[in-house]
């Protein structure tokens, strides 16, 4: 049995431990800040906003300007710039970047880059790295500084802020890179126009293409086929875009259909890289009827409900040639 004095010391035993505990975690707490604090002391920090435009499918990231960036040149400065990296994915078809401002290490970009093709699926599963480099002219670019991102962490269609102390490089995982590698993405347009008694598809741009030359890039240009096609007088080709991964081509075609017969055709788009002298590669390629599944379907089914209406979709590249005897 305890008497009531032993009582009251153990109770002031238990408080005296739980405020150590408190202490130490405080204290752990005041270590991290510590270490942020002179993470931004010897590195900078960086001022941006994102904005997930749902609707459009489009993720803006506007750096604003960075401050107190680590000198990188001989002169005590830097001439920073700013490079932004999906993650997982390949490194040259999501990578953009700012232009570079000389000498300063307190640089004002105030400048918007935007990422196309971006879905609801990337905002749960990518991150967002943002690398902070100095550019220089006679040797390798050099590294300062990044911080990460989660898009998770965005609200559709709300503009968030962040200030964030940039980082040391941190490792990339190239076994997810490679595991969800993807050919790249296109965003087309279909239209039953009445008036003209045929439909009219828009290629309108591609983002994140693979990268088929040794340059890192592509020459890309799309190919358009509506199957069955007994005459073999459906294809259409857009021109050539030269060495990008994210190409714009706004081209719209036409095919003389009934409305009736629609139901029954597929339409086939394929991504392809222009190459002087040799076979041309092929990048990707997509079928929209009523074969396909998914958003496919769905692209091809809204289309048909509603006549004279452009119906605008992103859909994802596949590696697999959905025809046969088209190679050019």
């Amino acid at each position: 049995m305890v008497s009531g004095g032993a009582k009251y010391g153990l109770n002031s035993l238990l408080i005296v431990v739980a405020y150590v505990l408190w202490s130490a975690l405080e204290m752990n707490c005041f270590v991290d800040v510590f270490y942020v604090c002179f993470l931004a002391a010897t590195l900078g920090t960086l001022d941006f906003s994102l904005l997930y435009d749902q609707e459009n499918n489009a993720l803006h990231c506007t750096i604003n300007k960075a401050k107190g960036l680590k000198p990188m040149d001989h002169n005590g400065l830097s001439d920073p710039y700013v490079k932004l990296h999906l993650l997982p994915g390949a490194s040259k078809a999501n990578k953009l970047r700012t232009k570079t401002l000389r000498n300063t290490l307190n640089p004002v970009w105030s400048e918007t880059l935007t990422y196309y093709g971006i879905t609801d699926e990337d905002m749960v599963r990518k991150t967002l790295r943002i690398s902070v480099c100095d550019e220089d002219k006679f040797r390798h670019n050099e590294f300062i500084g990044e911080t990460r991102i989660p898009l998770k962490k965005l609200k559709p269609n709300q503009t968030k802020n962040f200030s964030n102390c940039l980082e040391k490089q941190l490792p990339i995982d190239k076994t997810d890179d490679k595991s969800l590698e993807e050919r790249g993405r296109i965003m087309i347009s279909l239209k039953y126009s009445s008036q003209k008694c045929g439909l009219v598809v828009g290629i309108i741009r591609c983002a994140h293409l693979a990268a088929m030359d040794a340059n890192g890039f592509s020459d890309p240009y799309v190919k358009t086929y509506l199957k069955p096609d007994e005459n073999k007088k459906s294809k259409h080709k857009t021109a050539v875009k030269k060495k990008t991964l994210n190409p714009e081509f706004n081209e719209e075609f036409f095919y003389e259909i009934k409305y009736a017969d629609l139901s029954k055709k597929t339409l086939e788009v394929t991504v392809w890289d222009y190459d002087i002298g040799k076979s041309n590669d092929f990048i990707g390629g997509v079928s929209l009827g009523i074969n396909a599944n998914g958003e496919r379907l769905k692209h091809w089914f809204d289309c048909l409900k509603n006549k004279d209406k452009k119906i605008e979709r992103w859909h994802t590249l596949t590696n697999e040639l959905p025809g046969s005897g088209y190679n050019d």
